[in-house]
C-alpha cells in the first residue's frame, strides 16, 4: 500500500518566498556570514536583520575555475533548480544565501545534491544559533554580588 506524501506545510507553516541577490554589495555582505563547505558547493548564509523576515535571498556564483561559459551556466542552472525545490520549505527565512559552485555540482546525482543542500542548511542553522548564543552570553551584564 503506497504511503501518502507529506504536505509541504508539515515542515513550515507556509513556504518562504525567494528573492534574488543582484548587487555585488549584497554578495559581499553574505561573505561575512556562516560558511558551510560541501563537495558540490559552498553555502554562505548571513542574517539580514531587517523587518521583512518572511523571505530568503539567494545568489549563485560560478567562477572561471569551473570551466567555460557553457559549463558555468550548466552549474548555475542545476543550483537554481535545487534552490527552487529546497528553499521554500528548508531555507532560512530572514537570511541571504549564496551558493558557490564547485566541480562536483556538474557530475553529482541530483538526489545527492538535494541531500547535501538539506544537510548544509541544517548546519548553517546550527552555526547561526551558536553564534547568536555567543553574542547573547557576551552581552549579558555581570551582576555584582
Amino acid at each position: 500500500m503506497p504511503v501518502a506524501p507529506v504536505a509541504a506545510s508539515a515542515c513550515r507553516p507556509e513556504p518562504i518566498t525567494l528573492r534574488r541577490l543582484t548587487r555585488r554589495s549584497q554578495f559581499l555582505a553574505v561573505n561575512a556570514g556562516v560558511r558551510v563547505p560541501g563537495p558540490a558547493f559552498l553555502l554562505l548564509v548571513q542574517p539580514r536583520g531587517d523587518a521583512d523576515g518572511d523571505d530568503a535571498g539567494y545568489g549563485i556564483t560560478a567562477t572561471k575555475k569551473l570551466g567555460n561559459a557553457v559549463v558555468r551556466n550548466r552549474a548555475k542552472r542545476r543550483l537554481r533548480a535545487l534552490i527552487r525545490e529546497i528553499f521554500p520549505q528548508h531555507g532560512l527565512s530572514g537570511c541571504d544565501h549564496v551558493l558557490i559552485a564547485r566541480n562536483d555540482v556538474l557530475s553529482a546525482d541530483f538526489a545527492r545534491l538535494r541531500a547535501d543542500m538539506a544537510k548544509s542548511l541544517r548546519k548553517a542553522q546550527a552555526r547561526l544559533d551558536s553564534r547568536l548564543e555567543e553574542v547573547r552570553s557576551a552581552t549579558q551584564v555581570q551582576k555584582p554580588c
